[in-house]
């Protein structure tokens, strides 16, 4: 299992320093671990671009969802602006990791 010790310090962690713990924790070469996050963020980003979900057993589901049009107010001026209907990326947490995060999160 992962364990991404940059997390516990409260702040998220950034494509490189992900990519040493990967490579810390799966014994494998910086190299090696960053065509492994690559690969899985173009694999997803490609499929969601195509409107087909992402289905990780025991962790998510990554889907692109639409978003309805809506009227907001500019709180600037005041006046009311319509926004546009757009798609947008989703996930959505699997049991599994709901399971696990919700033992081990401090709540707060």
């Amino acid at each position: 299992m992962l364990s991404i010790t940059i997390y516990s310090r409260g702040y998220s962690v950034n494509k490189t320093e992900f990519v040493e713990q990967l490579a810390k924790e799966a014994g494998l070469t910086k190299k090696d671990a960053r065509k492994a996050v690559e690969g899985m963020v173009d694999l997803i980003t490609k499929a969601l671009s195509k409107n087909e979900p992402v289905v990780i057993t025991g962790f998510g589901k990554f889907e692109a969802r639409t978003r309805k049009a809506s009227t907001r107010m500019n709180p600037q001026t005041g006046k009311k602006i319509k926004v546009p209907s757009k798609v947008v990326p989703a996930f959505k947490a699997g049991k599994t990791l709901k399971t696990i995060v919700g033992k081990k999160a401090k709540k707060r």
